[in-house]
């Protein structure tokens, strides 16, 4: 499934397009300065782009655009209902890899509200939850379908792939520094703390960078001087 988007006029939705449309080589630094992508590793985004009205993708759809569709051994449907997350952005990298994306501009946007799915698709959605919680860290009892369920869902969807499927996905949380107009924060240092107290909160190690789960860290100022 496939979500249309207007031109983003404020925040992450229109940082991000100005970085994926006109500078995908700030992108490619900032995964590589966390270790994302090797240092001639570059990144093909498949979305969201402008010749497609900014679309962004979930389901099926989103699996295309990672080149991945005819290739999973478990079909998603198996995994996780109709309507799933929509990716900020999805990508290819040079050596074949996916590339999932979720952006923000200021530290609250992390706090995302409990999923509202059906009792049936939440029945579904808790066990698949479960699995990835006790893959991520088998010492967690949190209960990932609360407020942070944003943030827990995009990691279930990396354990599908990376896990259940063996596809070398990497899952990008991107955070935008000095976003003005969001009040967004000004360093690294602020973004990293709040990082460790979400993971603290849903029971995960600080880094989960063995897994293909990376944060990576742009500064707006570099979209606005460019």
């Amino acid at each position: 499934m496939e979500t249309p988007k207007q031109k983003g006029r404020i925040g992450s939705q229109r940082l991000l397009q100005i970085a994926v449309g006109k500078y995908p080589e700030f992108f490619d630094d900032a995964l590589r300065q966390v270790g994302a992508i090797s240092t001639n590793e570059t990144v093909h985004w498949t979305s969201p782009l402008e010749s497609e009205g900014f679309r962004e993708y979930q389901d099926s759809a989103a699996l295309e655009k990672l080149g991945v569709l005819g290739s999973l051994k478990v079909p998603l449907k198996e995994f996780w209902p109709r309507r799933g997350p929509v990716w900020d952005a999805t990508g290819i990298t040079s050596e074949g890899r996916p590339v999932l994306l979720e952006a923000k501009a200021h530290i609250p946007e992390a706090a995302s509200p409990a999923s509202g799915a059906s009792p049936k698709s939440m029945q579904q959605i808790e066990l698949s939850l479960e699995k990835a919680r006790k893959f991520y860290s088998r010492r967690s009892t949190s209960r990932w379908s609360g407020t942070f369920y944003q943030y827990a869902n995009r990691l279930a969807h990396q354990f599908y792939l990376r896990e259940l499927n063996q596809v070398p996905s990497i899952l990008i949380f991107l955070d935008f520094l000095n976003a003005e107009e969001m009040d967004g924060p000004l360093s690294e240092l602020e973004l990293k703390g709040a990082t460790r107290l979400l993971h603290s909160i849903l029971g995960l190690p600080a880094s989960l960078e063995k897994h293909g789960v990376y944060h990576a860290y742009v500064d707006a100022r570099q979209l606005r001087s460019s």
